[in-house]
């Protein structure tokens, strides 16, 4: 993580464990974790393969 990452999330207050269980929670729709859907809340896929599911947007379980 860069030093201006880091930064980024001290001065929000998030802890590191609520960022990871962020990221864990898992799309309804394509089942892929939070992580691979990139900003506009399009699934990227996981592992280099692309997500064949027609996801795109982010449902938390």
């Amino acid at each position: 993580m860069t030093e201006q990452i880091g930064s980024k999330i001290k001065e929000s207050g998030i802890s590191t464990a609520e960022l990871i269980s962020h990221f864990r929670e898992k799309c309804k729709i394509c089942g892929h974790h939070r992580i691979m859907h990139n900003e506009l809340g399009a699934c990227e896929g996981v592992m280099n393969k692309p997500c064949t599911s027609g996801c795109d947007s982010f449902d938390a379980e």
